[in-house]
Order: C-alpha cells, then sequence, then structure tokens
C-alpha cells in the first residue's frame, strides 16, 4: 500500500492511499496530479538522519574512504520539502548537488534495536533526495551550511510498505529527463538493519524520522530552473524544481 498526506480543497490535512494515480480518503477521490490537492511530505520527522559515503562507487567519484562505520548527520525539520515544491536554494554558490536515495521512515518510538529487530520499527519508504551545497559542506565540519539549508531534503510522494520495495530497488535520478544516477538497494555498504542498530545506539528515533540511506554514484550540479525526479522502485517517483537566486 501506499499512503500520502495532501491538503484538500478545503485545506484541511489529509492521510488517504494512492492506488493507480488516484488518491482516496474517505469517499472522495482526487487524481495524484490534480490542482485541487497539494501534496505534501508523507511523514513529518522531528529529524532526518542522513548516511554518508554508503555506495563504494559515490565514495569513489567523491575521491572520499569508505567508512568503516556508518557516517551520520543530520538534517532538520526546515529542510523537508515535498512533491511538486520549487526549492529556492542559496544565493551565489557554485555547486548545488542532487543527491538520490532511498528513505527509510521509522514507524515508533524506538532506542537500542538489535539488528535482528531493526525492521519491525520501519513504517515504509519513500524517496529522499539530499540537496547539498558543496561550496560549504567542502569548507565545515558538521555540515550545517551544507546540508541543513531550508528545504534541503525533499522527501515523498508518498510512504510505500515494506514489502513494497524490493531488496534490490533500483534508486535513479533524473535531471530534465537525463538519467543522472541509476543505483541499487543490494549496493547499500551499511544495511537497513545495521543503520538502525547504529543511529539507534546513540539517538531515540521517533514516529516518522527519515534515515536517508545513502547515494550511488553520479551526482552532480543542478541549475536555475531544473527539475528533479528521485525515483525508487515500489515506491515511485518524487519530483521537484530549483530556482537559484
Amino acid at each position: 500500500m501506499k499512503s500520502i498526506r495532501f491538503r484538500d480543497p478545503a485545506g484541511a490535512i489529509r492521510t488517504g492511499r494512492l492506488e493507480r494515480g488516484t488518491v482516496h480518503f474517505a469517499n472522495e477521490s482526487y487524481p495524484f496530479d490534480s490542482d485541487d490537492i497539494e501534496i505534501l511530505p508523507p511523514c513529518e520527522p522531528s529529524k532526518v538522519v542522513c548516511i554518508g559515503r554508503n555506495y563504494a562507487d559515490h565514495a569513489a567519484e567523491m575521491d572520499s574512504d569508505v567508512p568503516d562505520r556508518p557516517l551520520l548527520f543530520l538534517k532538520p525539520p526546515n529542510t523537508l520539502a515535498a512533491h511538486g515544491d520549487t526549492i529556492s536554494v542559496p544565493a551565489g554558490k557554485a555547486r548545488i548537488d542532487y543527491e538520490a536515495e532511498l528513505g527509510v521512515v521509522i514507524g515508533r518510538q524506538c532506542r537500542h534495536v538489535s539488528e535482528a529487530d531493526a525492521m519491525n520499527v520501519v513504517a515504509g519508504f519513500t524517496c529522499v533526495n539530499d540537496l547539498s551545497n558543496r561550496d560549504d559542506q567542502r569548507q565545515e565540519q558538521n555540515w550545517v551550511r551544507g546540508k541543513a539549508f531550508d528545504g534541503a531534503a525533499p522527501i515523498g510522494p508518498v510512504l510505500a510498505s515494506p514489502g513494497d520495495v524490493p531488496t534490490d530497488a533500483f534508486v535513479r535520478s533524473r535531471v530534465n529527463g537525463e538519467l543522472k544516477q541509476d543505483g541499487s538497494r543490494s549496493q547499500l555498504i551499511f544495511s537497513i538493519p545495521e543503520l538502525i542498530a547504529e543511529i539507534t545506539t546513540y539517538l531515540t528515533l521517533e514516529p516518522g524520522d527519515v534515515i536517508a540511506t545513502g547515494t550511488p554514484e553520479g551526482v552532480g550540479p543542478l541549475e536555475d530552473g531544473d527539475n528533479v525526479e528521485i525515483e525508487v522502485e515500489g515506491v515511485g517517483t518524487l519530483e521537484h524544481s530549483v530556482r537559484m537566486p
């Protein structure tokens, strides 16, 4: 099942289901691309926990070593953006990159979760674009300017049940219709259970929190007006555009 959060024509926030291009809630139905509804992020995380260099080919293209344990950093709630949004990125930057990622949405509050029990705390999967301001990321240690600017975490468009997303699901990005990244969930250096176990050793995860599991090779810079698509097999396609002031 694919659940979807949206604002209906009356302005109420609803959680419905997406089936064959149609959004259903109670007795109402709307085309997914209808102007009558506004697609919202599929969850309301207190934080997005991101994983750096979790694909060996991406580490190589960034001329970086593969870490010996998951490389963690955070994106706060101000970074959230939704399907269909136009995101204004920081002005005057030479390089703002797209990064297609599989997002893991947490279903219940949890701490000290074992790998064996990790999938029991997963509500489902979604698409994430880990937008990155490389200018500042390369100059700071904690990546606040580089990774935590407003709108730096487009998420959506739906929350897909775990069983709907294959263990080798593809993770892709396209910019203006051109394929840029084409990786697979099976290429993750640290698996989803390993990530949940490591993160919850240090942090309490809350319902709706998102783990962005890392990006495959092929990241690159965006230009003003670009249209970005992030696609995860079994989830669907997150689409947004960017504006560079």
